[in-house]
């Protein structure tokens, strides 16, 4: 079979606010001279530090628009670090305990990921209705009390302000234009390249100056508009459900995932595109049929299964040179193949059933291949004296 670049990452049809869901090559190349592949670890770079700088910013200038923008921040960043921390697992070729590969390792590590990212936009999300309940409905004694409550600087600060620090917006400023630099330095390069797969990060670090932009906006109405210091906890709540929804599609992601739901119709297409292709070069006009393709995803991996109609007539030697030629085109062409695995039936015959290869029935006392006419081994054993009697 012909193997694919080591770097292949394939993402459903369909585009949203996570990496878990496209195509990033360039982040687990080792061409480091690449530009591509440089611009795209710095972005990675770049997530990092900010992540950690809105974190402790948000946290320290009593901010929760900037601290569910941290969060917001960390949903790409834990996705591109289980990418770089997972592609030497899951490309690594099946062994005898584990036949079909090691890609579900990712889609594991993706789960655990997810689910966190889920959990902390849950919590961001409920701090900010918690605070904006203070805003709105507590006096300002017993709320600065209330919003500072776990806080180990505690807004100690000798006031009752309860919104943001005005110097939360130097910092959120600052985010805007990293991420500005990078979404034009990246495009610029996507451009260049023809680059989907950069075009869709250049997309992503936009999204993020826009998330910015909104944190930045909250932090200054909180401060300069009057009786508006509510403004933040609303923008804390609104960027939480940018995580919370992210988090979700991630999760039932991995879950569809770890479940073998089938590959989407995009990747069928293409599958089924490439094998005909392939089957123009080993046989003349029609003979061979592509009947169905289907298949799960593994990880960055596609598992894929292949059903071929073929002359009754032809010999064993006929259907392997075709078998070669499918694997050969559709596990070089189509990006994320690891296996591609075919099925013969005869031409002349009508299609089979959808998953006639599954065997029919279901479990009980009868059918179970632990018991025995309907009795247990226990109790055949005990009553051993009854049904088989010692020769004498």
């Amino acid at each position: 079979m012909a193997t694919t670049d080591t770097t292949q990452v394939r993402g459903h049809a369909g585009h949203s606010h996570h990496h878990h869901h496209h195509d990033n090559v360039y982040l687990t190349s080792q061409n480091k001279k690449d530009a591509g592949v440089r611009i795209t670890r710095i972005g990675l770079y770049s997530n990092l530090a900010m992540a950690i700088a809105k974190g402790a910013g948000g946290y320290y200038f009593n901010s929760q628009s900037m601290i569910a923008d941290a969060w917001h921040s960390m949903t790409d960043l834990a996705s591109d670090i289980l990418t770089l921390a997972t592609v030497s697992w899951s490309l690594r070729p099946p062994s005898e305990n584990f036949p079909t590969g090691f890609g579900k390792i990712e889609s594991l590590g993706s789960l655990g990921v997810s689910g966190m990212l889920l959990g902390g936009g849950v919590f961001m999300g409920m701090s900010s209705l918690e605070a904006l309940y203070a805003h709105l409905y507590l006096d300002p004694a017993a709320a600065a009390e209330m919003v500072s409550h776990g806080h180990s600087h505690g807004h100690s600060h000798g006031h009752a302000h309860l919104g943001p620090s005005i110097h939360a917006a130097w910092l959120a400023a600052g985010t805007v234009l990293v991420k500005e630099w990078l979404y034009h330095a990246t495009m610029k390069v996507a451009r260049e390249r023809k680059s989907s797969v950069l075009a869709s990060n250049a997309v992503h670090h936009r999204v993020d100056s826009l998330t910015g932009i909104v944190t930045l906006a909250v932090i200054l109405g909180a401060n300069f508009i009057k009786d508006a210091s509510w403004l933040d906890p609303v923008g804390g709540f609104l960027i939480s459900l940018l995580v919370v929804k992210a988090g979700w599609s991630n999760t039932t992601s991995a879950l569809y995932e770890l479940a073998d739901r089938s590959i989407d119709d995009e990747v069928k297409d293409s599958v089924r595109d490439q094998a005909m292709e392939s089957l123009g070069a080993v046989s003349e006009g029609n003979e061979v049929e592509v009947r169905d393709v289907s298949g799960v995803k593994s990880g960055q991996n596609y598992l894929v299964d292949l059903e071929l109609a073929v002359p009754k007539l032809w010999t064993v030697e006929d259907i392997r040179e075709v078998e070669d030629a499918v694997r050969t085109r559709v596990g070089g062409k189509v990006r994320g193949v690891r296996r591609v695995r075919v099925r013969f039936v005869p031409k002349e015959s009508d299609s089979a059933p959808k998953f006639d290869e599954f065997i029919p029935g279901t479990v009980s006392a009868r059918m179970s291949p632990d018991t025995e006419n309907g009795h247990s081994h226990g109790h055949n054993h005990r009553h051993g004296d009854q049904n088989h009697p010692k020769s004498q």
